[in-house]
């Protein structure tokens, strides 16, 4: 029989984390409300900006990359994607689970001068790298009023 130890502060550390992110003014803009609403778990992400591109990191560890879904609209790129959830079967003999399964939503304003015609995306090691390009601004046009 194997044991395990009981930790009985983990559960209550576990919650008042929890509670923190739920109220960190930080976290409530870069997760917006759509996230929260449709998302059973929020991958961590970073944003970078280089010299010729924005590249964002999000942690996805066990997420096959064939259901992860890019898309990018009206200048908001959104990723979504599932981690499956094992089967019954598969779950019996589990003694703790603590990994959250299902689906996730995030959602990111870009700025103007991303290039939405060449984002690529890989995964690797468990990591979703999504590369941004960036293009000139456009140049306001002066524009002659005629008489």
């Amino acid at each position: 029989m194997a044991l395990i130890r009981y930790e009985p502060w983990s559960l209550v550390n576990q919650l008042q984390n929890e509670i923190n992110r739920l109220f960190d003014p930080r976290a409530l803009g870069e997760r917006g409300e759509d996230s929260a609403a449709t998302s059973d778990w929020i991958p961590a992400v970073d944003i970078r900006e280089e010299p010729d591109r924005y590249v964002l990191h999000a942690d996805v560890p066990g997420v096959d990359p064939k259901d992860i879904e890019i898309t990018m609209e009206n200048g908001v790129l959104t990723m979504q994607g599932s981690r499956v959830t094992e089967s019954e079967e598969e779950r019996k003999n589990y003694k703790r689970v603590e990994r959250v399964r299902g689906t996730f939503y995030r959602r990111f304003t870009l700025p103007d001068t991303a290039d939405a015609e060449k984002i690529s995306a890989r995964v690797v090691n468990g990591v979703l790298e999504v590369s941004i390009p960036k293009q000139e601004p456009a140049r306001p046009r002066k524009i002659t009023v005629q008489a």
